[in-house]
């Protein structure tokens, strides 16, 4: 069994409640616990507390971390629906303390066992590091997601900045050059895997207080970007703790191109067999999407 501590910027894209909701039901993973990172940290936090009742793991510690980049110097995307449809006015404590103390005590206690997985911004990730260095030698593995190469054979259709790199691209340079042992999730394979209104359904017919909590939140995002799918971004990055054969990988370098302009943050990479990072190129995006669902379903 993996134990995993997800760091996430949970509550404006669905894919990060999606797979917090994957952490969950998967009895390969054992989900320790879970930091938030990125603008209204508490809110976050009690998204994710919320959720965590409604699976059945109210145990699981919910910590808050950093609200801003690390220099300060980006504006927070915030588009201002978090929590829209399943967050009221009720008050869902989560635990006290701060998230990059947990994640250092955590990965320091329990030397290469821990593996982190951070779907938003590495804000949270590089404070851990730059606080206790011996973070990069003793996690087990950083699966993020985060980044683009465009070396697959969708490049052409792709951004070559990506979200969670360009809100703080210096804490993805630290954590990149950390030494530390990393899986890169980018768009390359998560712009591949995508859930429509079908699956949205399928959620809300299931009878579960959680699926219907996620359907609520993927309608509210689909409203908000104006389409009928999703890529599920997030969930493709905790899958691969539980099968990693979902995706095909190449050992590389990563550089983070990043200047003091807005937006800013481009992942470089090539190919190197000393390489840190296991770059994803190519996934099989039906079997991703029907053990997804499965999953949730039950």
């Amino acid at each position: 069994m993996t134990r995993m501590i997800l760091d996430t910027d949970i509550a404006t894209d669905v894919d990060d409640a999606m797979a917090l909701a994957l952490a969950m039901r998967s009895t390969e993973l054992d989900l320790v616990g879970v930091t938030t990172v990125y603008g209204d940290v508490k809110l976050r936090a009690r998204l994710a507390k919320k959720l965590l009742h409604l699976g059945g793991r109210p145990e699981v510690p919910v910590f808050a971390g950093i609200e801003k980049p690390l220099l300060h110097n980006r504006e927070i995307w915030w588009p201002g629906h978090e929590g829209d449809g399943v967050l009221g006015d009720e008050e869902i404590p989560f635990e006290e303390g701060h998230a990059v103390d947990y994640l250092i005590d955590t990965v320091m206690k329990s030397p290469g066992q821990i593996t982190i997985v951070p779907i938003g911004p590495l804000t949270n990730i590089a404070a851990a590091i730059i606080r206790e260095p011996r973070v990069a030698q003793n996690v087990k593995e950083i699966v993020l997601m985060g980044g683009v190469t465009r070396l697959g054979d969708n490049g052409a259709e792709l951004p070559h900045i990506e979200h969670n790199i360009k809100s703080d691209p210096e804490a993805a340079h630290l954590v990149f050059t950390s030494g530390a042992p990393i899986v890169m999730v980018g768009l390359d394979v998560t712009m591949k895997v995508k859930i429509r209104r079908e699956e949205v359904r399928m959620l809300e017919s299931s009878g579960d207080p959680l699926n219907a909590a996620l359907a609520k939140l993927i309608e509210r995002w689909l409203d908000v970007i104006g389409q009928d799918w999703t890529a599920m971004h997030d969930p493709l990055a905790v899958s691969l703790l539980i099968d990693r054969s979902l995706v095909q990988t190449k050992k590389m370098t990563v550089k983070i191109d990043y200047d003091h302009r807005e937006p800013s943050g481009q992942t470089v990479a090539w190919a190197d067999p000393a390489g840190r990072v296991d770059v994803c190129l190519d996934v099989e995006a039906s079997r991703f999407v029907k053990m997804l669902m499965e999953r949730l379903i039950r």
